[in-house]
Parts: structure tokens; C-alpha cells; sequence
């Protein structure tokens, strides 16, 4: 069953140019919950400092680590790896902000797969979190994650055309932080355009935009292809942003990266995690069975065109450049939804900054 929104009877529209579309299932309820918990709570971490803290050259094989990552998890399997981790490991079936945010904040999880906004938005709701790894797409601009979806008749051709239209929108999420650079480019401010609050879970975004409830909103991987599939024939189309969309992080729980046992696992668990972005890349076969088709339940045309999007990874030994862009992203943030700025230095543990670049290289992948 697909969840379909609907939207509110209209009221008039807040100085801020934002209305929220209601929702008729409280499953998709739950993350825009959770982004809006993240921007209206005042409390920021501290952002302890680890840089000399030192990490143990051996790990202990009695350490236990607690990681939501199921992708590097089945990359692990296909590739052999996964019984050589010389830690324990418990796998949780979670990834992404929302979710990784809860099970930090329960003392549940040590390790998560992100992109760049979770730990921003960690940061403001006083959630004290660190970013051990870093990946990125050898090209980005002609491999993004996302596109901007345009609902049919919207008469929507360049990123200035978004002006007066109704985009969907996610705070907290990294789909939400899209939209605000993508306005931010086209010279727009909020109260230029209508952004209508909706969670960005499965297909809500494609639906909301096949039914005309909102003009634009990004949508991503397998949610492009079967939009304009489902919605070409009625003048659907997607719109390239032109900006940079592939952070991927492995982020953790500081107080987890503050134990040196803890800290000698992560390290290694970094070793793993960049050596199984190479092997993905270098078995696009295997990875599309394993998991596109058999974990996720996708079919193989699915799987390929998703391979192809995604282009080739690429782990920098040197973080300095992806400082600067998250920072730029951070002052945004700051601006437009009104958070305190930060130097977002204190969000990435350098103490890992070459490590998964020298395993991905040892493994014969691009750094």
C-alpha cells in the first residue's frame, strides 16, 4: 500500500514562507518529528577534543562495537571479509540520521553510515558526535545523489524558475539542506518560494510531486528513474542542481571514539569500510545481486542503473577541502534556520583522517 499525502485545508501562509503538509501515517510522521525536534532544541554539544588522545596500536578481540551500517555489513560478507574483523562486532538494521541520532542518543549504537547533516544537526541538539571516515564521488556533478524532481505542469526549466512554487521540504535532513543551497544558488530566500514540510521517507516525495501537491522536491537513486516512469508520460521531468551532494561519513558516538578500546576498533573498523568501497566498486556484478537485488529486494535493471548513478568512490587522505564545504553548509544552516554558527573542525576526529585512504590504497582504490 502506498501512503499517499494530502494536503491541509489552506490557511494563510507564515511570514517564513513554510507550511507543513499533513500526513495520514504516523510512520512518516516519525523522522519529520525527529527533524523538528533537531531545530528547535536550543542545547549544542560541547565537541570534546580527542586530538591527543591516543589510540592503542592493537585492538582487543574481547571489544565489542555496536554498528549500523547493513550495506558495509553485506559488502563485508560478499567480499569474504566479515569474519576477519578482529573485534566483535553487533550489527543494528539502521542507517541515516534520524534513526542513528535515537539509538546515540540511547547509548545503543557506537558506529553509523551518514552524509554530512546528522552530525551538524547532532551538534545543535547537544548531541556530542564525531565523523571517523570520509567518501566522496570521483565526479559529483555528473554523479549526484539527487535530482530536483519537477511535478508535471509546473513550468519549472532552471533553478530561477522556483520562484513562487511550492518545494518540498525536510529540516534536519540532508534533502532539506539541498533545497536551502539550491536556493541559495538560484538567488532566492525562503520567502521567495513556499517550502511545505514533508518527510522524506520512500516514496512520499515522487508522490506528492505526481499529484501536484508540491511543484519541486529532491528525490534520489531508484526514486528518479521510476518517477519519470510513473509521471513522464504526464510531463514530469527532473532538474540537475549543479551542486555537490556525495558526502558519505562513517560517524560515531564520541563518547564511544573516547575509549582508546573502543577507538583501536573503529580504527580498524575504518580499514574495512574503505577496502569494501573499493571491492564494490570493482564487482558492480556481485554488489547489484548481493545487495540491490537479494538484501534489498530490488530488481537487477534496479540495481544496474543504481551502480551506474553512483559512479566511483573516492577516500581522501586529507580533509580539508571537506571541512570547508561542510562549514559552508554549517553557515548556511545557521542563517537560514536560525542556529548558532559553529567551526565544524570539531565534528571530524583527525586522528582518523588517513586511515581509510591508506587501506582503500593498499586495496588498489582511488584516494
Amino acid at each position: 500500500m502506498t501512503f499517499r499525502p494530502r494536503l491541509r485545508t489552506r490557511i494563510p501562509r507564515p511570514s517564513s514562507g513554510r507550511r507543513r503538509l499533513a500526513l495520514p501515517a504516523a510512520a512518516l510522521a516519525l523522522p519529520l518529528l525527529l527533524a523538528s525536534c533537531a531545530l528547535d532544541a536550543q542545547t549544542t554539544a560541547s565537541g570534546k577534543d580527542l586530538a591527543d588522545t591516543k589510540i592503542p596500536a592493537e585492538v582487543s578481540p574481547d571489544t565489542e562495537l555496536i554498528v549500523g551500517n547493513p550495506s558495509l555489513k553485506v559488502a563485508l560478507q560478499l567480499s569474504g571479509q566479515i569474519d576477519k574483523l578482529p573485534f566483535k562486532v553487533e550489527w543494528a538494521n539502521i542507517s541515516g540520521g534520524p534513526q542513528c541520532s535515537e539509538a546515540f542518543r540511547a547509548g545503543a549504537l557506537d558506529v553509523c553510515s551518514a552524509a554530512e547533516i546528522p552530525s551538524i544537526n547532532a551538534h545543535w541538539t547537544g548531541l556530542d558526535t564525531k565523523l571517523v571516515a570520509a567518501a566522496f564521488r570521483k565526479d559529483p556533478y555528473a554523479n549526484p545523489i539527487y535530482e530536483l524532481g519537477i511535478a508535471p505542469g509546473a513550468g519549472i526549466k532552471s533553478l530561477a524558475d522556483l520562484r513562487g512554487k511550492k518545494i518540498a521540504y525536510s529540516p534536519g535532513q540532508a534533502q532539506g539542506a539541498l533545497v536551502l543551497r539550491i536556493l541559495d544558488k538560484a538567488g532566492l530566500g525562503q520567502d521567495d518560494v513556499e517550502l511545505v514540510e514533508l518527510a522524506s521517507t520512500g516514496d512520499v516525495y515522487p508522490t506528492a510531486l505526481g499529484n501536484k501537491q508540491v511543484d519541486a522536491a529532491p528525490i534520489a537513486d531508484v526514486n528518479i528513474k521510476r518517477y519519470l516512469k510513473n509521471y513522464g508520460e504526464q510531463g514530469a521531468t527532473t532538474l540537475k542542481h549543479g551542486l555537490r551532494d556525495d558526502p558519505a561519513h562513517l560517524w560515531v558516538l564520541t563518547d564511544s571514539v573516547a575509549d582508546p578500546e573502543k577507538a583501536a576498533a573503529i580504527r580498524e573498523l575504518v580499514k574495512f569500510w574503505a577496502k569494501a568501497q573499493v571491492w564494490i566498486d570493482r564487482h558492480p556484478d556481485e554488489w547489484v545481486e548481493g545487495w540491490y537485488v537479494k538484501d534489498q529486494g530490488l530488481s537487477k535493471e534496479d540495481g544496474e542503473y543504481l551502480v551506474k548513478r553512483s559512479g566511483h568512490p573516492v577516500i581522501p587522505a586529507d580533509w580539508t577541502k571537506a571541512i570547508e564545504r561542510q562549514q559552508q553548509t554549517v553557515d548556511l544552516l545557521a542563517k537560514e534556520q536560525k542556529h548558532d554558527r559553529f567551526d565544524v573542525k570539531i565534528l571530524f576526529d583527525r586522528r582518523f583522517e588517513k586511515v581509510g585512504a591508506r587501506a582503500a590504497a593498499e586495496a588498489g582504490g582511488a584516494s
